[in-house]
């Protein structure tokens, strides 16, 4: 027996060699559908993560039973945790300073009230209070990214993959409306491309669609759009880490833990260290290219797996009251910082 052989066995003996061997089928099954996505979003438009949400819910089977069914657990566990930790490489301090101080306390007021928002209407139409708190901090911060950042450190119930489902379906729909409708709303309302871009950015809940937009309208409108975005996406940090020692008293949460039981998500005290590395430049730009880039893929995976663990019946009997409060979340949001621009 060869080298090469000797070594290839006594790593599958391992248990890291084991831990990969079980995932392998689960993982190649999910980057196949992802790159399925990636292909169908970039040759005939559209969210390339609803498009991987929505052709892992076709393979739902795949996830009951079977070589697969580990694989995508990964996929959907860790391998999101991952991309959210890479989501720090799009970030530094000195872009966000850049804003100026009148984006910065829009942001800073209105992310909180969405998330206060969303949990009390959230309670009043009787939803869980994980899944109310998971609805606001999708709005009020990033989309899909947040609702996966958030629901990682929520309690683990037997909803809870079904309730991020949901959010993130809901989401992406009110996301790519406001992309379309929003930029009326601001040549309506006479706001200068300053003003404007803050607007787009404070408001609309994906990046994508912030930027799509933004720059739909001008370059200068999109680029306040753009940063105004980041600096919404910077409170998921300390949003994140406020919910999970909130939900630390709930139940059990599904993020790593201190010695003490103080929860500090992994994956967030990553997040922080990389805005930390990048915003004092010592990431190099193709370097914080590719793991922008890795992110994306991580948390197109992610979305796949999820979407494998769920099925359209099951969202379906959410009814309602879901959508209803993902709405108005979205119309508090743009009606408060209209309000704040216009004053």
């Amino acid at each position: 027996m060869s080298y090469f052989n000797r070594s290839f066995y006594w790593l599958k003996a391992t248990p890291i060699g084991q831990h990969l061997t079980k995932v392998t089928s689960g993982f190649l099954l999910c980057l196949m559908v992802a790159m399925s996505a990636k292909f169908v979003s970039e040759h005939y438009g559209g969210p390339v993560i609803l498009y991987a949400l929505l052709m892992g819910i076709a393979l739902n089977y795949l996830s009951t039973e079977g070589r697969c069914v580990a694989g995508i657990e990964f996929c959907a566990k860790s391998i999101l945790r991952f991309g959210i930790a890479l989501l720090g490489a799009r970030i530094t301090i000195e872009q966000l300073m850049g804003l100026g101080i009148t984006p910065i306390i829009i942001v800073l007021v209105s992310v909180p009230l969405t998330v206060l928002f969303g949990f009390f209407v959230g309670r009043w139409l009787k939803l869980g209070r994980g899944q109310s708190i998971l609805s606001g901090s999708a709005v009020g911060i990033c989309g899909a990214s947040a609702a996966l950042a958030v629901a990682a450190v929520l309690p683990y119930n037997k909803d809870a993959e079904k309730n991020l489902i949901f959010t993130v379906v809901c989401v992406t729909a009110l996301s790519t409306f406001a992309m379309v409708s929003y930029p009326l709303v601001v040549t309506a309302f006479e706001l200068d491309p300053t003003a404007s871009g803050v607007f787009l950015g404070a408001t609309i809940h994906d990046v994508a669609q912030v930027v799509g937009a933004g720059y739909l309208m001008s370059d200068e409108i999109g680029d306040t759009a753009t940063f105004t975005k980041l600096l919404r996406v910077s409170t998921l940090v300390p949003v994140v880490l406020i919910i999970a020692l909130i939900a630390s008293r709930w139940g059990k949460t599904p993020t790593s833990t201190g010695p003490s039981g103080f929860p500090l998500p992994v994956f967030l005290v990553a997040f922080i260290v990389i805005v930390s590395i990048n915003s004092a430049g010592f990431i190099a730009l193709e370097v914080s290219e590719f793991m922008v880039e890795m992110s994306r893929w991580c948390l197109i995976l992610a979305m796949v797996g999820l979407g494998m663990k769920s099925s359209f019946k099951e969202l379906a009997a959410m009814g309602w009251r879901p959508i209803a409060l993902m709405v108005a979340e979205t119309l508090f949001l743009a009606g408060l910082v209209l309000i704040w621009l216009q004053f």
